[in-house]
Formats: structure tokens, sequence, C-alpha cells
């Protein structure tokens, strides 16, 4: 069993940066999957960033790629999201989530409530 808290959000300029952190409580952590999620207003739920649990590997959505990276620290049960050189179009709901099989757009196992992302032109 999973809870998953984001934190981070807030306004920023176009061109800034800002680093969003997601806080898991709950001893298996280790055991799941991880990733970033956003919604952009009237939008589908999109997967910008996923790490798998098998080999660790990190995959990224075309339109972050190069701008925003993943990372987790499994000894203080936290998933981090550096984004860089921010657009407009990046503003968005960003949720954290942990699946024990991957990570998918809609459907995981546990999901942070989200911190709102807001990057004015």
């Amino acid at each position: 069993q999973l809870q998953l808290v984001e934190s981070g959000g807030g306004l920023v300029q176009a061109g800034g940066s800002l680093r969003l952190s997601c806080a898991a409580a709950g001893r298996t952590f280790r055991n799941y999957a991880v990733g970033w999620i956003r919604q952009c207003p009237g939008m589908e739920r999109e997967i910008i960033a996923a790490m798998r649990l098998k080999d660790i590997s990190i995959w990224y959505a075309n339109s972050v790629k190069g701008r925003f990276a993943i990372s987790r620290d499994n000894t203080k049960n936290m998933v981090f999201l550096e984004m860089n050189t921010l657009k407009p179009e990046d503003t968005a709901v960003y949720y954290c989530a942990a699946d024990v099989t991957g990570i998918t757009a809609d459907r995981n196992d546990y999901w942070g409530q989200g911190t709102q992302v807001t990057v004015s032109s």
C-alpha cells in the first residue's frame, strides 16, 4: 500500500524551471515502477516520464524530452521531476503515480492528488 503526495507546483514564466516532488508513504515503495502524468485543461491525461521497475530504464514523452528529468530516491521514498525551459503548453496538473507492473496514462495502482503548474507567456 502506498500514499503519494505531490508538491512544488506553482506559477512560472516561460523559459523558467521548476522541480516537482512526490513523497511516498509505504514500506514497499522500491517495488513499484514510478512516473509522472499530466493533464492539460480539456485534455486527456498523458505520461510525460516513466521509470521501469525491471531495469530502471526511463521513458520521456517527445514533448518534454531534453527538458524534463525524472529521478527517484528509494532511501527517502521520493520521486522528483526537474522541469526546464518551461513553455506555456506545459501548463497542467501534474500527478505522480506508482504501479507494480508499469505506468500508464490513466490506470495505475496509486496516484497522488496532483499539483498545478502554470507557465505564463
